[in-house]
């Protein structure tokens, strides 16, 4: 299941106290102070790793806190540092505060990390400051937290165009396939070879006009579309759901605009699925007249003209046109 949203709360350790202690003998009357300083508390620190995909621990378990310091004792000891609490999060999470929208941090590669609430600072012992002093508090956060996945190339177009079917030939990915709108509910990552090269596909629910409003399921994942570099625009080129090819490819790009501009300047290699039904190579060659541009028919169900359109997504993945 990817859960790609979470609201936490986190609280860094409290400092531990600071001692107030005497010593005494014989020759010291009055007494020496000799109290030691308390430990600082643990921070809280969030730190990207990519064996993790998804966001499910945090929706059972809200509540993060780091170890508080150990108080000073006599004879000036010093209480223990507490320690830091390390929390690991999938590689493309973005967190931020909650109610301020302040961004802390975007970890958008493996193995960065950042402090998040930071652990207060130890009490006085009364060899320092008389009286002793209490530990600081440690700071405490509600913290939004969003995933946005890491792929390379996203697969984007109208529902039911062939995506998951697609992504289950390219790739180990196994998506669930079905004649119906919305079969692919959540972003699905497979990895794709071709000619000692390798990317990760992101398969994307489908989107529909309106999406950026919230139709369907399009706001919950157009996020997801930010990182990738180049997107494969899939059209149902058959036309099945009795909707003209151009206009879906239209509408689509201007969901895209809509909702960010950046991705709609995302470079596009558009492949029109369904070429092995009956009216499409007809169909196909409106299409392309129509939009002005090149395009690749490919099947994803026969694996017809796959290759030609990976050789065209690699090309352009390494910067050539």
């Amino acid at each position: 299941m990817l859960i790609d949203r979470a609201r936490i709360h986190v609280k860094a350790g409290s400092g531990g106290d600071g001692c107030t202690s005497f010593y005494r003998d014989r020759r010291v009357r009055k007494g020496k102070p000799n109290g030691g300083d308390g430990g600082s508390g643990g921070d809280v620190v969030f730190a990207a790793d990519r064996n993790i995909h998804t966001l499910l621990d945090f929706k059972y378990n809200r509540h993060h806190s780091a170890q508080r310091g150990g108080h000073g004792g006599s004879n000036n000891k010093k209480g223990k540092r507490g320690e830091s609490l390390f929390i690991r999060v999938p590689v493309g999470t973005v967190i931020t505060e909650s109610g301020t929208g302040l961004l802390l941090r975007d970890l958008a590669r493996e193995g960065e990390s950042v402090i998040v609430a930071r652990g207060g600072v130890g009490g006085k012992g009364n060899t320092k400051h008389r009286p002793g002093t209490a530990g600081a508090e440690g700071e405490g956060k509600e913290l939004e937290l969003e995933l946005k996945l890491i792929a390379d190339v996203g697969i984007v177009g109208y529902p039911n165009a062939g995506k998951s079917t697609f992504i289950s030939r390219v790739s180990r990915a196994k998506s669930k396939i079905g004649n119906y709108a919305f079969t692919t509910k959540a972003p699905i990552l497979g990895i794709v070879r071709f000619d000692e090269c390798e990317a990760v596909f992101a398969d994307m629910p489908g989107l529909i006009s309106g999406a950026h409003r919230g139709r369907g399921l399009g706001d919950e994942f157009l996020r997801h579309i930010e990182r990738t570099r180049v997107l494969i625009h899939m059209v149902d080129i058959a036309q099945l759901e009795g909707r003209s090819a151009h206009e879906d490819y239209d509408s689509i790009n201007g969901e895209l605009s809509l909702y960010k501009r950046s991705l709609a300047r995302k470079p596009q290699v558009i492949a029109c699925n369904k070429i092995d039904i009956s009216g499409s190579r007809e169909n196909f060659s409106r299409f392309c007249d129509k939009i002005g541009k090149s395009a690749y028919p490919v099947s994803a169900l026969t694996g017809e003209g796959i290759d030609k359109l990976l050789e065209a997504v690699f090309r352009c993945l390494s910067g050539q046109t």
